[in-house]
């Protein structure tokens, strides 16, 4: 289900739990609007080896982007300069004059290891504390 159809859930006070939080709010946007997407777009009329076949390439490129966000991968270097992706999740606050306030943020490469998160999110374990639940 798109994460537009979510709702944020609270996130938890304690340092060390909404940091884990917010990993696992970061799997599952990309869980529901990269792998999900990309599931739903298949064709129904194909046969269900052939499903499981595309589901499985699916989630090898997912678990590429992992690899992308922990830093295991996605850096090019020259003799000179590199250009790399970083990325982090932000938890803001929407404030009166329409500009969000950063409560906390995390540079994913510095987190827990999106790879591992991903084996539970395949099975649809998002944490102990629930980051979002449906509209």
């Amino acid at each position: 289900m798109a994460t537009v159809h979510l709702k944020l859930e609270e996130h938890p006070a304690e340092p060390r739990s909404r940091e884990l939080w917010l990993q696992h709010a970061a799997g599952l946007i990309v869980f529901e609007d990269a792998r999900q997407y990309a599931i739903d777009q298949m064709d129904i009329t194909l046969d269900n080896e052939v499903k499981a076949e595309i589901i499985k390439g699916i989630d090898n490129a997912i678990y590429g982007l992992m690899m992308i966000f922990d830093g295991v991968s996605g850096h090019l270097k020259g003799s000179e300069y590199s250009v790399k992706l970083e990325t982090k999740v932000v938890l803001s606050k929407n404030n009166e004059s329409g500009k969000d306030i950063v409560i906390d943020q995390i540079d994913l490469k510095k987190g827990d290891g999106m790879c591992v998160g991903y084996h539970g999110w395949l099975e649809g374990d998002f944490g102990k504390d629930p980051v979002a639940s449906r509209k």
